[in-house]
């Protein structure tokens, strides 16, 4: 299945001062776990912001993520309560409008999302920043399969899932201690 991103008509001024760091990467390449570890390392610091994602499938502790069925989705969408969102896999996504206020802010918001939604980013928002995450194909395939996630389909489809993106700004190749990369990823975060 091809991606689908939308994003709310971009104004012909870019939404900032503040900066939306865009996470992304092939699944099982560890992208909710380093967002996790930055997360906790950011606890009490207001001005970086990890929005909860609406997601059409089941929770999981793995991510951070409100579960809502497809018709709930469907009800979102229309009241305009995302900022931007995407179709893959067969499950629809979306990221809280609440975004934009706090980008308004000045606040850092890091999002994990699907590459296919960075070009839309760039010309909505005035600084994205894009992390590309990363792994092996024998790692990704190790850690889909360990996660045992109904939800996920099938595992082969994922792994061949080849999606064309824009370059990143930064990449982390997630192998090894998971808080080492993690700190990759704070720096960026608190780069300003």
């Amino acid at each position: 299945m091809t991606d689908i991103a939308t994003l709310s008509a971009p104004s012909m001024d870019l939404i900032g001062p503040g900066r939306l760091v865009l996470v992304v990467g092939p699944s099982g390449a560890g992208k909710d776990t380093l967002i996790g570890l930055a997360q906790a390392a950011c606890a009490g610091d207001i001005k970086v912001v990890f929005p909860q994602r609406v997601v059409t499938r089941e929770a999981s502790s793995f991510e951070n993520n409100e579960a809502v069925s497809p018709m709930q989705f469907g009800q979102m969408l229309a009241h305009g309560d995302f900022a931007f969102q995407w179709e893959a896999h067969g499950l629809r996504y979306g990221v809280p409008r609440s975004i934009v206020d706090d980008i308004r802010a000045g606040h850092a918001v890091v999002v994990n999302a699907s590459r296919t939604i960075v070009e839309f980013a760039r010309r909505s928002y005035a600084n994205v920043t894009v992390v590309s995450v990363t792994a092996p194909p024998e790692v990704l395939a190790q850690r889909l399969a360990a996660r045992a996630r109904s939800s996920d389909g099938q595992l082969d489809e994922r792994l061949r899932r080849a999606v064309i993106a824009a370059v990143p700004d930064v990449v982390i190749e997630n192998i090894g201690r998971a808080e080492d990369h993690a700190a990759e990823l704070l720096q960026v975060i608190r780069r300003h």
